[in-house]
C-alpha cells in the first residue's frame, strides 16, 4: 500500500526551503540595498516617494526612504530593520549600513554556490567584524568637546548631499551650538547628550539663512484672546494638563427646567463654577498659562481681565519641554494647585513668523532645552532641511559622547578591506574564504561613491589601495575633484560610531538571513508569496 500523504501546514500556506529560500531572501535584501545605493554620498541622487494619500516626500536619507516604502517581503523587512537601528543609534550612515548588508549577502551567495556551509560563513563574518572593530580603533582621531571647529566639520559632513549645501556653514554652526547647550556631564565625567531636548520648529517662508537658535522653547500656538498681553517679562508659568472648561458627564444626564428663573440659576451656577476654577489659577500668581486641553470662552474672558497670557491645545511633547525649561510641574488636578508648582521664564512673547503666530519662551534659569527655528523657501525645502539638521544634531551628539572620529570618503573601508585580507591569510579552514569576502564587500562603499560621482570605480579603488599601502591611511575619494586626497584636510569627518554600528548591524542582519533555510508563510489575502520571485517594485 502506498504511504498516505500527511498535511502539517494549513491549506494555503506557502513553504520555500533549502537553497530556494536562501536565494529568495538574499535577492530581496539585495533589491532593498540597490534601491538606496544611488543615494550614497554628496553626489547621490534623491528619491521622490508618493504615498496612497498623494503626499510627497523628497529625500536621499536611507532611513526615510525605507520607512516610506511599502515593503512586503519578509527578507527585505529585515534589511529595513538595519536602517532603523542605525538611525536610532547614530542618526546617520543608514544608507551605508543597508548597502553593506546587501553586499555581505551578495558575497555570501557566491560562497553558498561554492558549497560553503552557512554556519561557516556566519563564523567567518563574525571573526571579520570583531577584527574590523580592532583595526578601526587604530585609525580613529580624538576630538575634544571644546573643539568647535572639528564638531562643525562633522555636522557639515552629515548635512552635505542633503539639499542644503549652500547653507552648510550656517546650519552646522546652529547644530553644534544647539547640542552643546544640552550637554550634561555625570559624576564620572562622562558626557551624555539627549537630542530630545532640542526642538526643531519649521516655517516655510524666508531664507535658510534666517534660521536661528532660541535658548528656550518655541511653541507653535498663539494667545487664545486678543485682549491678552503679547509679551510677559519675568513670567511665572503654569502648565495645565486639565481643561479650563466644563467636563461632559460620562453618563447620560438630564436637567428638567420648568421656569426661566431656574434656567438663569443653572447658567449662573455654571458661570460661578468656572469662575472659581479660574480664580484658583489667578491666586497662584501665574502670569502665563499653557493648557494641554481646551479653555472655555468665559474662562478666556476672566484670564484676559486678570492680564494673564494663555495658550490652549499645547502638544504633550511641548508641555514636557516647557516643564524641563521652566521647572514648572504639569498640573493634573485643579484641587492640588499651588504656587510652588509654577515655573519661571524671563520672557514669554508672541511673534509673527511668516504670517503665523508662535510663542517664544526664553530667559529660563538653568534651562537645558533649546529650540531651532528652521526657515526655507517652500514646505518641501524645509522638510529636507529638517532631516539634514536632525542628522547633524545626532552626529555631533555621538561625537561628543564618544570623542572619537574617523575620516570619510571611503577611506576607513579601504583600510579595513586591506587589513582584513591580510588577516584572512592567517586563518585556517573555510572561515578564511568568508573573511576574504567580507573584506571585498567593504569596498562597495568607495566603489558606490565613485559611481554616484560619475567616476570610474576601478581606477578609484586601485589608486586608493595603492595610497593606503604606502601608509597614507587618511586618503579617500574627493567626489568633487575626482582625486584621491587626504580627507582630514578636506574636512570630511564622521563619528567612529557610524562605522562600527553600520558594520555590526549589517553583519548581524546578513548572518541572520543566510542561516534561514526554510520560509513558511501562513495564507492571508494580499500577502506576497515569500517563495515567489522578487517583484520589480519591492
Amino acid at each position: 500500500m502506498a504511504a498516505q500523504q500527511i498535511f502539517i501546514l494549513k491549506e494555503g500556506s506557502k513553504r520555500t526551503h533549502g537553497s530556494d529560500a536562501q536565494h529568495n531572501n538574499i535577492m530581496a535584501a539585495k533589491a532593498v540595498a540597490e534601491a538606496v545605493r544611488t543615494t550614497l554620498g554628496p553626489k547621490g541622487m534623491d528619491k521622490m516617494l508618493v504615498d496612497s494619500m498623494g503626499d510627497i516626500v523628497i529625500t536621499n536619507d536611507g532611513a526615510t526612504i525605507l520607512k516610506e516604502m511599502d515593503i512586503e517581503h519578509p527578507g527585505a523587512k529585515m534589511i529595513v530593520e538595519v536602517a532603523k537601528t542605525q538611525d536610532a543609534e547614530v542618526g546617520d550612515g543608514t544608507t551605508t549600513a543597508v548597502v553593506l548588508a546587501g553586499e555581505f549577502l551578495k558575497k555570501a551567495e557566491d560562497l553558498l554556490e561554492s558549497s560553503v556551509h552557512p554556519t561557516v560563513i556566519a563564523s567567518g563574518y563574525r571573526l571579520a567584524a570583531d577584527q574590523a572593530a580592532k583595526i578601526i580603533e587604530i585609525i580613529t582621531i580624538h576630538v575634544s568637546p571644546e573643539d568647535t571647529e572639528t564638531l562643525e566639520k562633522l555636522a557639515a559632513t552629515a548635512i552635505t548631499g542633503k539639499g542644503a549645501e549652500a547653507n552648510t556653514e550656517h546650519l552646522s554652526s546652529l547644530a553644534v551650538k544647539a547640542v552643546k547647550s544640552v550637554v550634561e556631564v555625570n559624576e564620572d565625567g562622562k558626557i551624555t547628550v539627549d537630542i530630545e531636548d532640542i526642538k526643531i520648529e519649521k516655517r516655510h517662508g524666508g531664507k535658510i539663512g534666517d534660521s536661528e537658535i532660541i535658548e528656550g522653547v518655541i511653541v507653535d500656538k498663539e494667545r487664545v484672546h486678543t485682549g491678552m498681553p503679547k509679551m510677559v517679562e519675568d513670567a511665572k508659568v503654569l502648565l495645565l494638563g486639565v481643561p479650563l472648561e466644563f467636563k461632559k458627564t460620562e453618563t447620560k444626564a438630564e436637567i428638567k427646567i420648568t421656569s426661566p428663573d431656574q434656567m438663569q440659576l443653572f447658567l449662573d451656577q455654571e458661570e460661578s463654577m468656572l469662575k472659581e476654577i479660574v480664580e484658583k489659577v489667578i491666586r497662584t500668581g501665574a502670569k502665563v498659562v499653557f493648557c494641554q486641553k481646551g479653555i472655555d470662552d468665559l474662562a478666556q474672558y476672566y484670564l484676559t481681565k486678570a492680564g494673564i497670557l494663555a495658550m490652549r491645545r499645547v502638544k504633550k511633547s511641548d508641555m514636557d519641554k516647557l516643564s524641563r525649561a521652566t521647572s514648572a510641574k504639569i498640573i493634573t488636578s485643579m484641587d492640588e494647585i499651588e504656587e510652588s508648582d509654577l515655573g519661571y521664564a524671563g520672557f514669554v512673547e508672541e511673534k509673527d513668523i511668516s504670517g503665523s503666530k508662535m510663542t517664544f519662551v526664553t530667559g529660563c534659569k538653568d534651562s537645558k532645552t533649546t529650540s531651532i527655528l528652521l526657515r526655507g523657501g517652500t514646505e518641501h525645502v524645509v522638510e529636507v532641511l529638517e532631516r539634514a539638521l536632525e542628522d547633524a544634531l545626532r552626529v555631533v551628539g555621538v561625537a561628543l559622547e564618544d570623542q572619537k572620529i574617523v575620516v570619510g570618503g571611503g577611506s576607513p573601508e579601504i583600510e579595513l578591506a586591506l587589513r582584513l585580507k591580510e588577516y584572512s591569510a592567517t586563518l585556517k579552514g573555510r572561515e578564511q574564504l568568508a573573511v576574504m569576502k567580507f573584506a571585498e564587500s567593504l569596498e562597495i562603499i568607495p566603489q558606490t561613491l565613485a559611481e554616484n560621482a560619475g567616476l570610474d570605480p576601478i581606477d578609484v579603488l586601485v589608486e586608493m589601495r595603492s595610497q593606503h599601502e604606502k601608509g597614507n591611511k587618511r586618503v579617500g575619494l574627493n567626489v568633487y575633484t575626482g582625486k584621491i586626497e587626504d580627507m582630514f584636510e578636506n574636512n570630511v569627518l564622521e563619528p567612529l560610531r557610524i562605522k562600527t554600528q553600520a558594520i555590526n548591524a549589517a553583519t548581524e542582519a546578513a548572518i541572520m538571513i543566510i542561516r534561514i533555510d526554510d520560509v513558511i508563510a501562513s495564507s492571508s489575502s494580499g500577502r506576497a508569496d515569500p517563495g515567489s520571485e522578487i517583484p520589480e517594485e519591492i
